[in-house]
């Protein structure tokens, strides 16, 4: 090592700094604290290597490749060859690596991982001779596309040339303009910098006693305790991450190789304690033997959160006390889930269609849009009953308890709109004769029709009023409603950007106009929820908007009148001249592409396929349901840095990023709402404010403002 290099850069996963837990994540990343945790911490078996630090990343970005790194590599990469018993280069039976990236904070933009690092034209002649040679070409294979897709060209021979530009690709993925704009948009400083990992690989293509999987140490969507995942027999992770191998149910590893089940279960309660919540791990078999590649506290369903904080904290083993329960739920607890539990003996029913969306509702049928509109304002619930739906009938959809129509599949337009609304709705009943008046009950989850009211009770999960209990009898106070008053609570949250309420419109009153423009009818909570504000702030600019004759109330709902449309009309042209006609007709057209994305994960969300035919998406397939996520993760970031330099010019689509990420972020902590529900700030919901936004920007209408 240089002799005035005096800051360490490199260390092994088996011999961490001395430091605590928060300083080992700013200074190793998630991914490589999580390493350690298992390696060293917990003892468990994980495949070696080191982690280049963070603060190698920052001396990088602010000069060049650090003094004294390359010294501290060779020396890492010694250490790590004589634990693997291979050595990085060597022609005969060559040390293989993976490059990934880690920051301390989650962060969508950087890098994909690099395998196989280290083959060139001698290694490849080793590895094959050592493995075969239908084992090394797929090896090489992967490496050479990884390889590509990272770093953007052919790998060099010099392993030690591939290693360097691995690392060099990961430190300057910290200042990718996603990277960028993420951080801007969560208030993360631009000072942190991301370590890298380092670590040899194994190999689960090495035949049937190989393989590698993913699960969850308790199922994600019910919160039963009990195996929850994925398992692919002589296949190497990203095979099961891609979806491109249809894998078997984890339970299945029980009946193939019964030992490393037993290994690995016990691997899986120690991982629970420690991290005192369910556990979502990677796991690789190579030739019969278990290693542990990562653990990361799982995401789940709400009620599945219930289920497992209840049980965990009554387990007088689990390191859950009740309070930390209650705690660690209460949003949930604010808004428990109900369960519709059907009357015994109950009539036949009088249709059936496809179970397109989940949930019961009962209500006199209409037939158009305006009777369902008109009786919802009057507080009336209705199911309206068409033929087939089209986006003409989306205002109607979102005042009715139910949709039911005679023709369409579970991908139509009325089973995508209302799942992603969380509407009860029926699809495809065929021939429907039913008087408009009619009482009739759906069942969206079974696809039956029913004559009058359909009896049964509507009961609280078990789970919240077990979690309410434990917090009447702590002392712990809940809200209003989840103690079991009706009143409705109001959507909100605080904003992740340091936004206070005064800066984020400089003139309030032309902003709610845009607002009431883009969503139409809204409720004082929603509008204040769209502006980014507490609702404190807004509603004197709303009193102010009614005594002037431009925003009406109506059944506790805003809305504008004649004048308030006009002066709608009259700030968008405003906003067009400030961009420009054919900057802003420009920017709806480069929306679609992100647009046409967005329709195909939200229908993925809702639809997926089974053995080739379509079935509603239950979300009991967690890995399916992260896929889709993952995929609304790259959408989302390639989204928020196009439109930030509009958002220079136009504050308010700042306020859609800083929405669009909030709604990301709880998605990706497992609450299944954020994703499309309109009952929350969902992203579905903000996604589509903003095209309504854009569509008014570039002066087209909705129905003129399709891509060709």
């Amino acid at each position: 090592m240089n002799a005035a290099h005096s800051t360490r850069f490199v260390y092994d996963f088996d011999a961490p700094p001395s430091a605590s837990e928060d300083e080992r994540l700013r200074l190793l990343g998630g991914k490589g604290a999580n390493l350690v945790v298992m390696a060293t911490d917990l003892g468990l078996p994980v495949p070696p290597g080191f982690v280049v630090t963070t603060e190698a990343c920052r001396a990088f970005l602010v000069g060049s490749w650090p003094d004294g790194l390359s010294e501290e590599l060779v020396a890492a990469m010694g250490r790590l060859a004589a634990r693997a018993g291979r050595r990085f280069g060597d022609a005969q039976d060559p040390l293989l690596v993976s490059v990934r990236s880690g920051a301390p904070v989650s962060m969508p933009g950087m890098m994909d991982t690099v395998l196989d690092l280290g083959l060139n034209a001698q290694t490849f002649a080793g590895l094959s001779h050592k493995n075969g040679l239908e084992f090394a070409l797929d090896c090489r294979n992967r490496f050479q596309e990884s390889y590509a897709s990272v770093i953007g060209r052919r790998p060099p021979e010099d392993p030690w040339e591939q290693l360097r530009a691995a690392i060099e690709a990961v430190f300057r993925s910290w200042n990718s303009d996603r990277a960028r704009a993420y951080r801007a948009r969560e208030g993360i400083s631009d000072d942190l910098g991301t370590a890298v990992t380092v670590q040899a690989m194994v190999f689960g293509n090495r035949g049937s006693s190989s393989g590698t999987g993913v699960l969850f140490t308790r199922n994600p969507s019910t919160g039963e305790n009990a195996w929850f995942g994925d398992v692919l027999f002589d296949a190497q992770g990203e095979d099961v991450v891609a979806g491109t191998h249809a894998p078997s149910p984890i339970a299945e590893l029980d009946a193939r190789l019964p030992e490393v089940a037993q290994e690995l279960r016990g691997y899986c309660a120690v991982l629970e304690k420690h991290l005192r919540d369910v556990a979502d791990i990677e796991f690789t078999i190579e030739d019969g033997r278990l290693w542990m590649l990562q653990v990361r506290a799982g995401k789940k369903s709400p009620r599945a959160a219930l289920r497992m904080a209840s049980e965990m904290a009554a387990d007088d083993e689990f390191p859950l006390s009740k309070a930390e329960a209650v705690e660690r739920v209460m949003p949930m607890l604010a808004d428990p889930p109900r369960v519709f539990v059907r009357a015994p003996d109950i009539a036949s029913p009088i249709a059936r269609g496809l179970p397109a969306s989940p949930g019961v509702a009962v209500g006199a049928v209409v037939t158009t849009s305006d009777q369902a509109v008109a009786a919802g304002d009057r507080g009336e619930s209705v199911i309206l009953v068409r033929d087939e739906t089209s986006p003409d009938d989306v205002r109607g959809m979102a005042k009715a308890a139910g949709v039911l129509t005679s023709r369409g599949g579970l991908a139509s337009h009325a089973a995508v709109v209302a799942r992603g609304w969380g509407i009860p709705a029926v699809v495809g009943a065929g021939e429907l004769s039913l008087a408009e008046g009619k009482l009739i009950s759906i069942d969206g989850s079974t696809g039956e029709v029913f004559d009058g009211a359909l009896e049964g009770t509507w009961e609280q999960a078990s789970e919240a009023a077990t979690l309410l209990a434990w917090a009447r009898e702590l002392g712990i106070p809940v809200s209003t409603q989840a103690a079991g008053e009706e009143s409705e609570r109001p959507v909100s949250f605080e904003s992740p950007l340091p936004i206070q309420a005064h800066d984020v419109v400089r003139r309030p009153a032309d902003d709610v106009v845009r607002i009431l423009a883009v969503r139409g009818s809204v409720t004082p909570e929603q509008l204040a929820e769209s502006a980014l504000v507490d609702s404190r702030v807004i509603n004197p600019v709303v009193d102010e908007l009614v005594n002037s004759g431009a925003v009406e109330k109506a059944s506790g709902a805003l809305r504008l009148t004649a004048p308030g449309k006009l002066a709608a009309s009259e700030l968008y042209a405003a906003d067009r001249s400030a961009v420009g006609d054919e900057r802003a007709a420009q920017l709806l057209d480069e929306f679609h592409a992100f647009d046409g994305r967005m329709k195909a994960l939200v229908t993925a969300w809702q639809v997926r396929d089974l053995a080739g035919e379509q079935i509603v998406n239950d979300h009991s397939d967690a890995a399916y349901d992260g896929r889709v996520i993952d995929d609304l993760n790259v959408l989302h970031g390639d989204t928020t840095a196009w439109l930030a330099p509009l958002a220079n010019d136009l504050r308010r689509f700042d306020v859609y990023r800083t929405r669009l990420g909030h709604a990301l972020e709880l998605s990706r902590g497992g609450d299944q709402r954020y994703v499309a529900s309109p009952r929350v700030d969902s992203y579905h919901s903000v996604w589509f404010e903003l095209h309504e936004d854009l569509i008014r920007l570039s002066g087209k209408k909705r129905s003129e403002a399709a891509p060709g």
